[in-house]
């Protein structure tokens, strides 16, 4: 490495302006990928930049990927390394610390919102598209409450009332990025046998099918169900979930789910395997009319199941 790096001109692009009430895990994102920039630009490695801020190669990489809110002096630091001397850049990086280190709306979760979900959601925030595969239940991005409080009881039977209400509470609050301007497009495929799982009693199925019914006819959302036959041999055990960005950033990323908590895959090689995979079970799911005629189905036999017939 070249002592005098710091004096190379700087040809990077500048730093985008920041937009007014950019959420946290979007700026982060914006943040990090200008630092990666701005290292490139001076031909330094990630293992060259972490004496700067006496951190760990992990911890530089983890900081140009957005993944954990940024501290301003390192921040701050690597920028003056990397020699940025513009007082508008630095304002404007300035500006995006303060953004992704703001207090986002599910903070106010905290107590029932492990890390791995907290990142989920934040991404889900800045997503501008969102594929996924569902196998076990309905992405929780298009639950009802009443299905919901019947997984969150399921799987914390020693749950009190008032946890139990903060994970349904948190879990409805999510929804709302599919209402608005700027929501996501959500592509969710479904196994079949979500169908037929029953979640709660027939009452809590029949309502959760009906509201995948309505939600299909939503702007900027569609489902389709992976028939058993067709899924077979190309689906995977697990949920996997797909989230696209805007501009500024890392374009896409994997969110993989699984019984203790989460994985999230990056790299190119990574995604691109997984984007396949999702585009391999599009094109075996059922068509929209066959996907509202099994839903349909499943929703009149859980209609005339005994225990409706009993009330």
């Amino acid at each position: 490495m070249s002592a005098d790096h710091r004096d190379r001109p700087l040809t990077v692009n500048a730093l985008p302006l920041p937009r007014e009430g950019e959420k946290p895990v979007a700026a982060g994102k914006v943040l990090g990928s200008y630092l990666r920039r701005l290292r490139r630009e001076q031909g330094l490695t990630i293992k060259d930049a972490a004496p700067v801020i006496r951190a760990s190669v992990s911890k530089i990489s983890r900081m140009e990927r957005g993944e954990n809110p940024p501290r301003e002096r390192d921040v701050l630091d690597l920028v003056d390394h990397y020699g940025v001397r513009d007082p508008h850049q630095v304002e404007a990086v300035r500006e995006l610390l303060k953004q992704a280190t703001a207090k986002a709306w599910y903070d106010e979760y905290a107590d029932v919102t492990p890390g791995w979900l907290k990142r989920l959601i934040g991404l889900e925030d800045s997503a501008v598209e969102i594929r996924t595969y569902e196998v076990h239940v309905v992405p929780g991005l298009l639950q009802t409450p009443s299905y919901a409080k019947a997984i969150v009881t399921s799987g914390l039977p020693n749950a009190n009332e008032t946890e139990v209400k903060r994970r349904v509470d948190l879990r409805m609050a999510r929804q709302r990025l599919l209402q608005g301007p700027g929501r996501p497009q959500l592509v969710a495929l479904l196994d079949e046998a979500i169908l037929r799982r029953p979640v709660g009693n027939a009452d809590v199925m029949a309502e959760q099918l009906e509201y995948l019914l309505d939600a299909a006819e939503r702007s900027g959302i569609t489902i389709r169900v992976v028939e058993f036959m067709k899924g077979a041999k190309i689906a995977p055990s697990t949920p996997v979930t797909y989230l696209k960005f805007a501009p500024g950033g890392p374009a896409e990323l994997v969110y993989l789910e699984q019984a203790a908590g989460a994985m999230y895959i990056s790299s190119t090689s990574g995604v691109e395997s997984y984007r396949y995979v999702l585009s391999e079970l599009w094109g075996a799911a059922a068509s929209r009319k066959k996907t509202m005629e099994l839903l349909r189905g499943a929703i009149k036999d859980y209609a005339g199941h005994p225990s409706r017939r009993r009330r």
